[in-house]
């Protein structure tokens, strides 16, 4: 099948004018979403590789696949003998492949839908050195060889209540328009799907995981857009957009909106009055400040270069997106919000546990989450069996009885054994593996509700544990209780803090390759920037800031033994310090995930007494915050997982 879609798409290459020397397939879709619909997954069909980030790229003789170090085994398991993997930081990046391997004059073609300015100015500069070009193609060349791919579906748009938001589209298009006026713009073209959603207070079913839906939104002082396939907009919710001036048009009117409004003609049946009205109040001045405002205001990291083009490319203002960080930065009730959906996210993975630890035991002898024996095997007696797919299955009926429980967050990574060095595993109902009393079995998942998005790991052993495997397990549990108990100062970055939970894997000479942490959603996306604790150089960016969300997630993976990870979902506060150098203020971090660590796989001889404190403290509030959700056996469970550890 690959073969064949490959050889489809250089024919295709081949014909098109100017004739394709390479073809980009990018992961995105029309949004730069980093999920995205089944519909939308045209490097996956293309290249097999069902990684959340990668780019794929076509030449007449080849097929390379670039990803980053999450995905490196998976894609090795996942890519045919037609493909080539090229690990991000360690082989070159592909603009400078495409300029060094691709033929002077090269045409290098990708659908302007599906790329970002940021991205297709980059490499326009790469490529330039020797004359190589990148080609817009007027149609996406996937689409017109995936004979099966998938339908539209006119999935219904719900509004997110006041109850859960905490604030109203009246009062975030005031803010924002308030941004405009401040950074000398006339407009702002919204193509993330999660800031559209956050701006009007919507919600859809269009991403799997994702509560999004595929919308873009323009927004000028006196009228703003919604751009959706009205399918999708039933009364109800064409009332609400209505009342708070919110015009609804065509998903696909976005591309020719643009063009009108570059030309300053974009105009809207709700506008009219209101400019009337702006007008009359600014009398003489506001034709002074309508021509010093004239730019358009771009995110050129999700901003698509298709709707960038249609502007006057001098009269655009590129700057990240200010929803993005109004949106990271969570209102009060949506602290509340996210606190209580953590609260009974904690009971149902406590009650996991609970029904795991004994099923293992009964099904396959297991000495259990407790204590350290070898397997009692039964392998003749046994009529059952767990697999990562069906615990999995067994998790989410947990969470599903919880109150405002809307769906997973993303898909759960159930792993047992070399399966958990597979950073972001995603296990098949017809190849997962069987539970293994005598693997480490590492589990990252996480909900959607009306209240909060959660997401959360721990990773547990119920056989007899190596000491190699305590020790990793330590060296990572130090690094996230490290982190997690941060103070800093104001204006510091993820990028700084990242280290702190590397340091004591790095004293044994072992590392990670993921980022530490991400922000998280208020019933959007699991992952959330503009901030990130990381390695990476994004991370830089911006400040942490008090009210935001970030995940504290060290991790150390073994290949073809085991993996481990631990998270929680911690939100920043201001710190109260004995001292306060330079004025700058401090700040900490507050643990709202709820769930015990296993003592059984910690090797107290390497914890030192503060970080036994820690524990002991965290599993006492475990205790006190989830016994109101759990029933008696549930709750002598926790009590023992949680009993204070003696150093």
């Amino acid at each position: 099948m690959a073969e064949e879609t490959l050889a489809a798409l250089r024919s295709l290459m081949a014909s098109h004018f100017p004739p394709l020397d390479a073809l980009v397939v990018p992961s995105e879709d029309y949004h730069q979403s980093e999920y995205v619909s089944a519909r939308d997954a045209r490097r996956e069909f293309v290249s097999g590789f069902t990684g959340s980030a990668g780019l794929a790229l076509i030449t007449a003789n080849e097929a390379l696949l670039w990803t980053d170090g999450r995905y490196f085994l998976q894609a090795e398991q996942q890519l045919s003998n037609q493909w080539k993997l090229m690990r991000m930081g360690e082989d070159p990046v592909v603009d400078i492949w495409m300029a060094d391997n691709l033929p002077s004059d090269a045409a290098i073609g990708v659908d302007p839908w599906c790329i970002s300015v940021d991205t297709a100015q980059k490499w326009e500069h790469a490529l330039a050195k020797k004359r190589q070009k990148l080609i817009q193609t007027t149609t996406n060349l996937v689409d017109e060889v995936w004979a099966s791919r998938p339908p539209h579906e006119a999935n219904p748009v719900v509004v997110h209540p006041l109850e859960f938001a905490g604030r109203s589209a009246e009062d975030k298009l005031k803010e924002l328009r308030e941004k405009l006026v401040q950074e000398k713009t006339r407009a702002i073209i919204l193509t993330a799907l999660d800031e559209v959603a956050w701006l009007y207070n919507i919600r859809g079913s269009d991403v799997s995981y994702n509560p999004v839906v595929h919308a873009f939104a323009i927004v000028t002082s006196a009228a703003a857009f919604f751009y959706v396939d009205k399918r999708k907009v039933s009364s109800e919710v064409s009332s609400y957009l209505e009342k708070n001036g919110i015009e609804v048009r065509d998903y696909g009117e976005v591309s020719s909106d643009a063009a009108l409004l570059a030309s300053d003609q974009l105009t809207s049946a709700h506008s009219a009055k209101e400019t009337a009205n702006v007008i009359s109040k600014a009398g003489s001045d506001n034709s002074a400040e309508k021509s010093s405002n004239d730019l358009i205001w771009v995110d050129p990291g999700t901003c698509c270069f298709a709707l960038y083009s249609k502007l006057n490319l001098d009269k655009v203002f590129l700057r990240s997106s200010p929803l993005a960080l109004a949106k990271a930065l969570k209102n009060p009730v949506e602290i509340e919000g996210l606190k209580n959906a953590h609260i009974r996210d904690g009971a149902a993975v406590v009650q996991y546990l609970v029904w795991l630890d004994k099923q293992m035991q009964v099904i396959y002898g297991a000495s259990g989450y407790f204590m350290e024996s070898e397997t009692n095997r039964k392998d003749q007696l046994r009529t059952a069996k767990l697999t990562e797919v069906s615990v999995s299955d067994k998790l989410e009926e947990f969470r599903a009885s919880k109150e405002h429980f809307r769906g997973l967050s993303f898909p759960t990574i159930s792993s047992v054994g070399p399966n958990g060095a597979i950073i972001h595993y995603s296990p098949e109902a017809e190849t997962c593996a069987e539970l293994d009393p005598n693997s480490m079995y590492l589990f990252d998942s996480g909900a959607q509700y009306l209240d909060g998005t959660t997401d959360i790991t721990r990773t547990v052993h119920f056989g007899n544990p190596t000491s190699h495997e305590k020790a990793c397990y330590t060296a990572v549990l130090k690094g996230h209780i490290d982190l997690g108990n941060a103070r800093f100062p104001n204006g510091t970055t993820g990028h700084i803090l990242d280290v702190l939970a590397r340091v004591p894997l790095w004293k044994n000479g072992l590392d990670y390759r993921h980022g530490t942490g991400h922000g998280i959603g208020s019933y959007l996306n699991v992952h959330e920037g503009p901030h990130q604790i990381s390695f990476r150089p994004a991370a830089r960016n911006v400040p942490l800031q008090p009210t935001m969300t970030v995940t504290d997630e060290p991790g150390y993976y073994e290949d073809g033994n085991f993996g481990i990870r631990l998270e929680n979902v911690l939100i920043i506060k201001e710190a109260d310090t004995k001292f306060n150098f330079g004025d700058k203020g401090y700040l900490a971090f507050e643990h709202i995930t709820w769930a015990p660590y296993q003592r059984k796989l910690m090797d107290l001889s390497l914890l030192v007494p503060e970080e036994i404190q820690w524990l002991n403290n965290y599993h006492s509030r475990c205790r006190e915050i989830l016994a109101p959700y759990l029933n008696a056996s549930e709750l002598e469970w926790l009590k023992k997982a949680t009993e204070p550890i003696v150093g």
